[in-house]
């Protein structure tokens, strides 16, 4: 479910943050779906609990998850800006990807305005 890249710059505490948000943009993790504890998580992918505890942390303080005394963290109702925020960083990074190997920007905004 979880995978790390340790050579990538990218705090660890934030790749699982955004993988967990990943998750649920595909449909593969839905409102009230029970995720790993951080134990679990943390000997799963071999990285110290405390890192997982934050990644968590930032969850729910974000309304993404919600944890239950004693019963686990739980997935939120997923609020639609999530969906947006993450869409738009995805497609600023690909636009930048795109301009970068000089694909000229009338032709990225003739490709937008074909999409329906």
């Amino acid at each position: 479910m979880f995978s790390i890249d340790l050579t990538n710059r990218t705090p660890i505490y934030e790749q699982i943050y955004k993988k967990i948000i990943e998750l649920i943009m595909k449909g593969q993790l839905h409102e009230n779906d029970q995720i790993p504890s951080v134990r679990s998580l943390a000997k799963d992918t071999g990285v110290n609990p405390n890192t997982v505890a934050k990644a968590y942390q930032e969850l729910e303080r974000n309304g993404i998850i919600y944890s239950l005394q004693g019963r686990g963290s739980f997935i939120a109702k997923p609020d639609p800006s999530l969906f947006q925020d993450a869409a738009l960083a995805d497609f600023d990074k690909a636009v930048k990807d795109a301009l970068s190997r000089g694909i000229e920007k009338a032709l990225l905004k003739e490709r937008i305005d074909k999409i329906e």
